[in-house]
């Protein structure tokens, strides 16, 4: 009888066939580590990021269960670019002042938002923060890859980080609770990208979802890598003061009560 070529993954337990496997996902390993790598200092050796992927591609093929009906490559994409954020995480690469001035950002943004009523802009938010706009830009590029845990929840099956753009089917035994919990978290997502600026929307969309790098997301906007990554890290700011407004009770409740008016 004939296998499936899926089923070359369900009984994996030769040398042979892991290599195997494992050659041909090294690809993947690659493209996701230069992605992530592309938004890190240069300091951040990418070879690094690679060996994290290359242990989160061996970890995926250790726990990787065919009943779930999902493709290895889909599951190995997710569990190798977890490894690389974790290792990221461990190095605590990003500079002690840089998540300061990242806090600072955030807290004006808040601000701005409370006092004006609406989403400030970037000349408004440089000249909160008493700097030029060039200086607040050049900052933004910089903290851009701060957010590179952006778009992504808190797992309730094991408590670890799960991208919302990635979806892996859940375990049966997840409750109720959790796939409504999940299913609010996704709503409230979109909710807050449509209200971003249209560019901004497009960024995110050719960012995670086409998932072209930042030189090609530039390329396909006819604006510099740079720029697209101040309007990345712009749109996550407003996407974190917008999910945390929305996440709120009285946010909640008011959205509820509307809802039933209507």
């Amino acid at each position: 009888m004939t296998k499936h070529p899926a089923d070359a993954y369900q009984s994996v337990q030769t040398d042979a066939e892991r290599e195997r496997v494992l050659m041909e996902q090294l690809p993947q390993v690659r493209y996701i580590a230069r992605r992530i790598h592309d938004r890190l200092p240069r300091h951040v050796p990418f070879e690094d990021l690679v060996h994290a992927g290359v242990l989160g591609l061996i970890d995926a093929l250790n726990k990787f269960d065919l009943s779930k009906h999902v493709q290895f490559s889909s599951y190995a994409k997710f569990r190798i670019r977890g490894a690389i954020l974790d290792g990221l995480r461990e190095l605590d690469w990003s500079p002690r002042e840089l998540r300061r001035k990242g806090r600072l950002v955030d807290s004006t943004y808040s601000q701005l938002s409370g006092k004006l009523g609406r989403a400030p802009d970037e000349n408004e938010i440089a000249r909160e923060m008493g700097i030029d706009l060039r200086e607040l830009q050049s900052l933004l590029a910089e903290l851009d890859g701060l957010e590179l845990g952006s778009l992504r929840v808190e797992s309730p099956r094991d408590g670890k980080e799960e991208d919302l753009t990635d979806y892996v089917p859940s375990k049966p035994e997840e409750t109720p609770f959790f796939l409504c919990l999940r299913s609010e978290m996704k709503h409230l997502l979109a909710e807050a990208i449509s209200e971003l600026p249209e560019k901004e929307q497009r960024v995110l969309a050719l960012y995670y979802y086409e998932e072209l790098t930042m030189k090609e997301v530039g390329a396909a906007l006819g604006i510099g890598e740079s720029r697209v990554s101040q309007i990345h890290s712009l749109a996550m700011i407003r996407l974190r003061a917008r999910l945390n407004f929305l996440a709120e009770p009285t946010a909640t409740g008011a959205r509820a009560k509307a809802a039933g008016t209507t």
